[in-house]
């Protein structure tokens, strides 16, 4: 079942990551995705963190419909962390 959009968090400076909520039946799933993979998807590296909203917000649908697919594959544990890495793109 697919995700649906919730709430946008911000960015991570200690996990270089940018994180984000998606609902699954009503029920909120954290999500995040790494800065290299969110650098991958734009075609650009080193993006600033000032920039990370902007940029996650520009790829939001893609970044989105990978977290829901990835928590498609995932076991249902509670409390289980979406998490979107380079190794995930182009699949």
């Amino acid at each position: 079942m697919p995700l649906t959009r919730d709430r946008i968090i911000g960015h991570d400076r200690e996990r270089l990551a940018f994180r984000f909520t998606m609902l699954s039946d009503g029920e909120v799933v954290q999500c995040q995705i790494s800065d290299a993979a969110m650098d991958e998807l734009a075609g650009m590296q080193g993006t600033e963190s000032s920039a990370r909203q902007a940029q996650f917000l520009s790829l939001r649908e893609t970044i989105e419909r990978i977290a829901s697919d990835l928590y498609d594959e995932a076991p249902r544990v509670k409390g289980h962390v979406v998490r979107i890495f380079t190794r995930h793109l182009g699949r």
